[in-house]
C-alpha cells in the first residue's frame, strides 16, 4: 500500500509539471520564448531579457493574471522567473529580484492544482541563475525560499539543492521501489 501510495504522489506531481508545460506551450509565444532561450543559450542575454519583457507583456494585463480572473497566473510566474534569469545572467542583479517578487505575486493567484510545480520552476529558474553567475550563496538561499513557498520535487534538480543540503533527495530517488 504505501509503495502505491508513493506511486500516486509521483503520478501526481509528474502530471502537474506536465500541466505546466502544456501551459506554456499552448499559451506562450514560441516567437518570443523559444527565441529568449536561444539567445541566452548563445550568450546574448540582452537579446534574451528584452525578448522575454514581450513574454510578460502578454500574460500581465488583468484579462490575464488578476484576482478577478486567473486564467494564465501560473505562465504569467514562469515568465517572470525565466526574465529574472536571464537579467540575472545579463548582470542585472536587482532586475532580477524584482522579477522574483513579480513572479511570487502572481505564484500567489495562480491556481493551486499547479501552483506547486510553477514554484519549483520559478525558484529553480532563478537559482540556477545565480549559481551560473558565481553567487551560490544566493542560489542557495532561493532554493531554499523555494522549498519553504512549497515548491515540488522539480525544484530539487538545481545546482544548488545538493549544496543546500546534501542529504537532499533527488527525484531519481522519489521513485517507486516497486
Amino acid at each position: 500500500m504505501a509503495g502505491s501510495s508513493v506511486g500516486m504522489h509521483l503520478l501526481r506531481n509528474i502530471v502537474a509539471v506536465a500541466a505546466c508545460a502544456l501551459m506554456l506551450a499552448s499559451c506562450g509565444s514560441a516567437s518570443y520564448q523559444e527565441a529568449a532561450l536561444q539567445a541566452s543559450d548563445s550568450g546574448d542575454q540582452k537579446t534574451a531579457v528584452s525578448l522575454q519583457k514581450k513574454e510578460v507583456e502578454r500574460f500581465s494585463g488583468p484579462d490575464q493574471c488578476s484576482r478577478a480572473k486567473n486564467i494564465n497566473c501560473g505562465t504569467l510566474a514562469l515568465a517572470y522567473g525565466a526574465l529574472a534569469g536571464y537579467q540575472i545572467l545579463a548582470g542585472d542583479r536587482l532586475g532580477g529580484e524584482e522579477s522574483l517578487v513579480l513572479a511570487k505575486g502572481a505564484l500567489s493567484l495562480t491556481d493551486p492544482s499547479i501552483r506547486a510545480s510553477a514554484t519549483a520552476m520559478v525558484y529553480r529558474d532563478v537559482s540556477e541563475a545565480f549559481w551560473r553567475k558565481g553567487n551560490q550563496a544566493r542560489a542557495i538561499a532561493v532554493f531554499k525560499e523555494g522549498r519553504a513557498a512549497g515548491a515540488d520535487q522539480w525544484l530539487f534538480t538545481s545546482s544548488a539543492a545538493r549544496a543546500a543540503d546534501p542529504q537532499t533527495p533527488t527525484p531519481a530517488d522519489h521513485r517507486p521501489t516497486d
